[in-house]
């Protein structure tokens, strides 16, 4: 099992595709791993090399015992691309992992070539939210949350057509560490980059889900707004548009990096 150690923490990754594509992350959500990304990665590993991770206390990467911030997460990336022997990369993140890829856009321009922002936020929910999670994930642990996710991350539709597939996303977020989830909960309690978006330069790619309740199309056209090199697609989707519209949010991100093809990466 590929592991890179960070800051106290193994960080579980995989890395796919063609060796000479430009380098892609793709970085999970809250409560995920890094398979919510497999119904994507065929159509991205074809052109691109893929490069896939658990979150710290997600999947098979540990936890530590000590909170950590946005830019302890955003240096676990920089030290996974920089065991790769990785310079420039571009980064596609969902919701949390969104909010990381923004967090590095702006704090780590020089290793950045491309973002794709997904259903995420310069600022997620609110400090209410979040310590209402952080208490039930304390008192009850999980299962509660497990139960309650899919009806949060894909349509009414979607649900009722792929039963299948909710169990898949139950028993991925049963793998999460409740250490871990606190933790990140906490990081997401604490980040605000309303105030940096400006700030960014990477050309960016925002997606949002029409029927996303965590993170609205009003979230992702504020980013729109606020950088100033950024393109806008809204899917017919709940908050894991990754997965619950695969091949059109793959073809939007391939259509984003192509455009910067033949640059440094």
């Amino acid at each position: 099992m590929p592991i890179v150690e960070s800051g106290g923490v193994r960080l579980h990754y995989e890395v796919s595709g063609s060796e000479r594509g430009t380098v892609l992350v793709l970085s999970n959500s809250l409560g995920s791993s890094l398979h919510m990304w497999d119904k994507v990665l065929p159509a991205l590993e074809s052109r691109y090399r893929v490069l896939r991770y658990d979150t710290r206390g997600h999947g098979k990467s540990s936890v530590a015992a000590e909170p950590f911030t946005i830019a302890e997460l955003g240096g676990d990336v920089l030290r996974l691309i920089d065991a790769l022997g990785v310079k420039r990369a571009s980064v596609c993140g969902l919701s949390l992992g969104g909010l990381l890829a923004l967090w590095l856009g702006v704090h780590a321009p020089a290793r950045v070539d491309r973002l794709i922002l997904a259903n995420t936020a310069a600022r997620i929910g609110s400090r209410e939210l979040w310590e209402q999670r952080i208490a039930t994930a304390r008192t009850a642990g999980l299962s509660p949350l497990v139960e309650m996710m899919p009806g949060r991350w894909f349509t009414v539709g979607y649900r009722e057509r792929h039963p299948e597939e909710m169990e898949q996303i139950r028993e991925m977020m049963a793998e999460t560490s409740p250490a871990g989830y606190i933790a990140c909960c906490e990081v997401l309690r604490d980040t605000d980059l309303r105030d940096e978006t400006t700030e960014l330069k990477a050309p960016t790619l925002v997606i949002t889900g029409t029927h996303d309740p965590a993170t609205p199309p009003g979230d992702g056209q504020a980013l729109h707004a606020g950088i100033r090199n950024s393109r806008y697609v809204e899917l017919d989707a709940s908050h894991l548009s990754a997965w619950e519209r695969a091949e059109e949010f793959a073809v939007a991100v391939a259509q984003h990096l192509t455009e910067g093809e033949g640059m440094d990466g």
